[in-house]
């Protein structure tokens, strides 16, 4: 096959298919209704043609696949004339699979929450190591590449690849994970999540169940210990299994952690014995348990503890995880992409453990299917916790029935029942003008959202830079590489 056409080509994962399938010396075009910057400047660098909007006239007899991404459904005419003329297609992890993952030995980086950091710490480490991996992330890795990027190509066997488990097409609605042919698997945790997919707990660890048979028996599995829904996967193994995390009897455990500015210290037993003493410059334990994921393959792919080590210092971090998008009038401005609330709570514990004495708002937009949902009320109202202010935005997807959507008034009665400052906000305006006007040298300014937010980032540290004599530094002003994942298929 020699001509292929994505249709959603604009999607975070899909514009990095696209861009992928170029390198390897397909002929490669798509289309999309929303075509605009980054990804429209992404793709046009990456050489792949792109035709604005969807039109029959786009599915030439020529082509040989068609990629059909997951936000496309009936009556796309461009699919719709696809499957009248009975053309190949297929979704994009099929389209993954096939062309990258047959011959290579697949590392499928998997879980509710850690995903991207981790993939990107695995591919680094291998990278770092001599391996020369492929590698495929779900956000920009700033060690892939001069300027960061999603993906990587390289001429070893391995290919490391985050594991999502939302569904893969309209004519597939399991989740894409299971297309990765997993030689060696991770899963960090596993908690309820995608509502508008799953339908509750189990269903989301019944995919997880799912992804464990199919790792080889020569293969290796490795389980987040301290989360009781992966640990619960361990009898589902039919391949090696070792476990990682804080608690005692783990194969790898992280122990002694030291929080430093915007690094953690901290020393790793293996198996009970000493590993060695790391420093990773991210926050949080959430981010230790991640590095020692990617310790722990890097380890079973044949890396020293040593080159390990060097390359964990080396690590530059991932766009949008708990990012400095810039200071203003001595206020950290902070870009997040946490929307559960376990990854809420998590962030701002992080937060809390590297500034113990600074005062911490979170500001928190719902957006997502899950985080805009009634289900997680209770969750929310538990999450905030290590904040000293926190700031409510709408609930974007305003369209579900009062009686499923999160009510943001009841958060904030019970956050303040519990004793913390937490109110709503009527608009983005309204936070950047409390923040502006109540702030103080020192305080850190976590906004969390798996969307663009408004672009509130930029606005706040404008704002604050217009009351104070210091001026915003440390802000890129050009827009991240890979768009806005709540607006885009394939996020």
């Amino acid at each position: 096959m020699t001509r292929i056409h994505l249709i959603g080509v604009c999607g975070t994962a899909m514009a990095t298919l696209a861009a992928m399938l170029k390198r390897k010396g397909f002929d490669v075009r798509g289309s999309d209704q929303d075509v605009y910057p980054p990804m429209s400047d992404f793709l046009a660098a990456e050489g792949v043609p792109i035709l604005v909007g969807y039109d029959a006239a786009h599915i030439t007899g020529d082509l040989d696949l068609v990629v059909v991404g997951n936000a496309i459904s009936r009556g796309n005419p461009e699919l719709e004339e696809v499957l009248d003329r009975k053309i190949r297609y297929c979704s994009l992890p099929e389209a993954i699979r096939e062309h990258f993952l047959w011959g290579a030995r697949s590392i499928v980086i998997a879980g509710t929450h850690g995903k991207t950091t981790t993939t990107s710490l695995t591919g680094w480490l291998l990278t770092h190591g001599g391996v020369d991996p492929s590698v495929l992330v779900g956000g920009i890795a700033r060690n892939l590449g001069e300027q960061g990027s999603s993906y990587r190509l390289g001429q070893g066997r391995d290919f490391v690849i985050e594991g999502d488990e939302y569904d893969s097409a309209f004519f597939d609605k399991t989740a894409k994970f299971l297309k990765y042919l997993p030689d060696i698997a991770v899963v960090n945790n596993v908690e309820f999540d995608h509502a508008d997919i799953y339908a509750d707990f189990d269903a989301v660890l019944l995919a997880f169940r799912r992804l464990v048979n199919l790792v080889p028996r020569r293969g290796l599995l490795l389980i987040g210990a301290d989360s009781a829904g992966a640990r619960a996967l361990t009898d589902a193994a039919r391949s090696r299994v070792e476990t990682f995390g804080m608690r005692d009897g783990v194969d790898w455990q992280a122990h002694d952690l030291e929080s430093t500015g915007a690094t953690t210290r901290f020393k790793v037993r293996r198996g009970g014995s000493p590993f060695g003493l790391f420093d990773v410059p991210l926050v949080g334990a959430y981010n230790v348990r991640n590095a020692l994921a990617a310790m722990a393959v890097a380890t079973d792919v044949g890396i020293s503890a040593e080159r390990i080590a060097e390359g964990l210092r080396l690590f530059a971090g991932v766009k949008r995880r708990l990012e400095v998008v810039g200071t203003a009038d001595g206020v950290t401005v902070y870009d997040d992409f946490a929307h559960h609330p376990t990854a809420v709570a998590e962030t701002i514990t992080g937060v809390r453990a590297s500034h113990p004495s600074a005062r911490i708002w979170a500001v928190f937009e719902p957006r997502s299917a899950s985080s805009c949902r009634r289900v997680f009320q209770d969750d929310f109202a538990r999450a905030f916790a290590g904040a000293d202010e926190v700031l409510i935005a709408p609930v974007f997807r305003s369209k579900l029935a009062e009686s499923e959507r999160l009510s943001i008034p009841q958060l904030v009665r019970d956050l303040n029942g519990r004793g913390q400052k937490a109110r709503e906000a009527e608009s983005i305006d309204d936070i950047i003008q409390a923040i502006a006007r109540e702030h103080r040298p020192g305080d850190l300014v976590v906004l969390m959202s798996n969307g663009g937010f408004g672009g509130i980032h930029q606005k706040l540290l404008q704002a604050l830079s217009a009351r104070g004599p210091r001026e915003a530094s440390g802000s890129p002003t050009r827009p991240p590489r890979w768009g806005d994942p709540s607006e885009r298929s394939e996020a």
